[in-house]
């Protein structure tokens, strides 16, 4: 990735002067040696917007306008903003800029610190933390899901299997686990997956776009679905646990793959 950064002394030093007429309200950024720059705009972007510049549906100010505040290129502030609309945070409307869509701001920065960092330690601790809550949601779901929550399950899957790009087998896959989460009746359990539903988006984004074909990861989720169908809690729990193992295998195999290529942290 090409770090646009100035050669002046005090870009060097990684606090970019403002330029005249900056962005009001965003913070001083302090760029790492070990991290892409555009992390660390993304955070200042957050930051801007949590302080209570933008709300819900607001639109955000231009691309332009963020790479003359913080004294960067215009692609560093591009692949920040590409980072926080692949985490759900912003949409890009077509010829009419980024707007931000809203979000609990409790789980947030946490959210985009792991999006952004997603990787090594983090990726291995998401993994373990995901594995425990979808193997005992799934189980609930077996035991508890109603005829409507089983059609919402079941639409998901349906939608999986009809997807031909990676952001909408994305969108199936990740309403696929909120269906089975809303199913097992526990409102902890279930708000603990809601919490980390744009890391899940992160993970399987990432998994499924260096992917050759979304039919294996499809075929995992069947007999989870069919195993809450047929109220067997004991299989939705086993079918989970091996869909956990396996997608948390392609998630590490696509960061090692990565970092071998010497490649910063990228989407799901």
């Amino acid at each position: 990735m090409t770090t646009e950064v100035p050669d002046s002394a005090e870009r060097r030093r990684g606090r970019p002067p403002r330029a005249a007429g900056a962005v009001e309200g965003l913070r001083e950024i302090t760029f790492s040696p070990v991290e892409p720059p555009s992390n660390e705009i993304a955070r200042a972007i957050i930051d801007y917007i949590l302080s209570g510049h933008v709300a819900a549906g607001d639109k955000l100010p231009s691309e332009r306008q963020f790479a003359e505040s913080f004294g960067i290129g215009r692609s560093i502030v591009r692949e920040a903003l590409k980072s926080l609309g692949l985490l759900g945070v912003v949409e890009f409307r077509h010829g009419g800029g980024t707007y931000f869509r809203g979000a609990d701001s409790v789980f947030l920065p946490r959210v985009i610190e792991w999006g952004l960092l997603l990787g090594g330690r983090q990726a291995s601790d998401l993994v373990e933390a995901r594995k425990f809550l979808e193997q005992a949601t799934a189980r609930l779901a077996a035991e508890r899901r109603t005829p409507e929550q089983l059609e919402a399950i079941e639409a998901a899957l349906a939608a999986m299997e009809r997807a031909v790009t990676t952001e909408q087998f994305v969108d199936a896959d990740v309403a696929f686990h909120l269906a089975i989460a809303d199913a097992a009746g526990n409102e902890a359990l279930g708000n603990m997956l809601k919490s980390i539903a744009a890391l899940l988006r992160v993970w399987i984004h990432r998994v499924m776009s260096a992917a050759e074909t979304f039919e294996p990861s499809y075929r995992e989720h069947v007999p989870v679905y069919e195993a809450i169908r047929d109220g067997d809690p004991e299989g939705a729990e086993a079918y989970m646990r091996t869909h956990m193992r396996l997608a948390g295998g392609r998630l590490i195999d696509t960061l090692s793959t990565a970092s071998a290529d010497g490649g910063g942290p990228d989407a799901d």
